[in-house]
């Protein structure tokens, strides 16, 4: 039995485990022993490394995979973009560059479909997105998983990734106008920066209205203010949570003496903010 193994193994090139290894991703050993298996038949080798990845993913399925790169990705003409993260379960492969590469090459593919189903059904190098995860899963020996995916139209989409991949923000705007890319970026880094709730007042979820109506009306209560005059202290407190918390009325990092909205109209005096979107890690 020993001699028929020997023999075996002989017949695995180094270049065959390196083109296994570079299809995907698995390390050298773990290649050799599925070409061994297989035969040196390369797609059943593909097919046992990815039963392998099945059955880490199966193990680690309750894992927290908060960890991850958040990329954000525009299309050729700048009039629609997409959001995904690529999850895992700790920093350390958060950061590898090889996962940073594999999250980006996603997003590239990413940015030709409207839901995140579709893209797990797509294809990415003659398998499916799904199944590449899986792989990864098996490869990398973590949770590997898509977590956010947004995706945003307008007549000009700009986008912002903050620094280690942790925040990825997309803007849309009115018009293509002149400066158009540096505004988008600008409103982007605002919103990675200051994480508002809603674009302006009418995207604020009337519960999360009532909830604030509520706050308010109880601090004035504890002040003893009078209930007759509850009503219209609140709606000033409201107005703040709206200038605080929704994106074209908060302050302008940049400049803190206009509004985001004030700052987008200092460009162009008819031009504004139409959404946004907006994926975090950890």
């Amino acid at each position: 039995m020993g001699t028929l193994k020997v023999n075996k193994m002989a017949k695995i090139t180094a270049a065959e485990v390196n083109r296994l290894r570079k299809t995907t991703g698995a390390g050298m050993m773990d290649c050799k022993k599925a070409l061994v298996e297989a035969d040196g038949d390369f797609e059943t080798a593909i097919e046992i490394l990815r039963k392998k990845g099945q059955k880490v993913a199966a193990k680690r399925a309750d894992r927290d995979s908060s960890e991850g790169a958040a990329i954000a990705k525009v299309n050729d003409d700048n009039t629609s973009g997409v959001i995904i993260s690529l999850n895992c379960e700790t920093d350390f492969v958060a950061k590898n560059d090889t996962f940073v590469t594999l999250a980006t090459e996603l997003a590239d593919l990413a940015i030709n479909f409207d839901s995140k189903e579709a893209f797990l059904a797509a294809d990415y190098k003659g398998m499916t997105v799904q199944e590449k995860l899986i792989e990864q899963t098996g490869v990398i020996g973590e949770k590997i998983e898509i977590g956010g995916y947004e995706t945003l139209s307008a007549p000009f989409v700009g986008s912002y990734i903050h620094a280690g991949n942790k925040i990825a923000v997309l803007t849309g705007l009115s018009a293509a106008v002149a400066g158009a890319e540096e505004v988008a970026k600008d409103v982007s880094m605002q919103a990675a920066a200051m994480n508002p709730v809603a674009l302006n007042e009418d995207g604020v979820d009337q519960s999360v209205i009532d909830k604030e109506i509520e706050i308010a009306k109880d601090q004035l209560r504890q002040e003893g203010k009078p209930e007759a005059m509850l009503d219209n202290i609140s709606k000033g407190k409201l107005k703040r949570f709206f200038k605080d918390n929704t994106l074209v009325n908060q302050d302008f990092i940049k400049d803190n003496k206009q509004s985001v909205a004030q700052y987008v109209k200092s460009i162009d005096s008819n031009l504004e903010v139409t959404g946004f979107k907006r994926v975090a890690l950890g």
